[in-house]
């Protein structure tokens, strides 16, 4: 039963677009590769672009960090704390970093000084929706520019909800 409070912006058949062409862009993306999910909500939107990069013939390593800014607040805290790290070693190698929502871009950049101070080789990063306010921020790929709504959604929650939807919604 669909939620009266949710209105829907980019449904299943754009989202599933959009990772097919991230998945053709990020194509230089190889075995040599250590794609690094950010928990806990990039996980719908890696698996899938993890899915296409795969299709493509590519076969990089998976790991995942889990970084922390908002808790259950729906405004980042501003302080980015690191709640669990990577299990695999990124010494020599370089990093793709797949978040779920670019909006101040402080998280991306944590995770992109992390693992350079893990001895990645180089980082690039990814995210699924990009948000009004980090259109001047460094990023190498986005899915999605969104608008300035409190998003949830294909791994984007509130406190926690929503989550699982398959679909991208503005809750009113």
């Amino acid at each position: 039963m669909a939620d009266a409070r949710l209105r829907v912006l980019l449904d299943e058949a754009g989202i599933a677009a959009r990772v097919e062409q991230l998945a053709d862009k990020l194509s230089e993306v190889d075995d040599n590769w250590t794609v690094v999910a950010l928990l806990q909500g990039a996980i719908p939107f890696a698996a899938d672009l993890m899915r296409a990069i795969e299709r493509r013939g590519k076969h990089p390593i998976y790991d995942s960090l889990w970084l922390e800014s908002y808790r259950d607040a729906r405004e980042s805290s501003g302080k980015v704390v690191v709640r669990a790290d990577i299990s695999r070693s990124v010494e020599g190698r370089p990093a793709l970093i797949i978040d779920d929502v670019f909006d101040s871009g402080r998280t991306i950049a944590y995770a992109r000084a992390h693992l350079m101070a893990k001895g990645a080789t180089r980082t690039l990063a990814c995210a699924f929706v990009r948000k009004p306010l980090a259109m001047g921020e460094p990023i190498d790929a986005i899915g999605w520019d969104a608008p300035g709504d409190f998003l949830v959604g294909y791994g984007m929650d509130d406190a926690g909800r929503y989550r699982g939807l398959p679909y991208i919604a503005a809750i009113d």
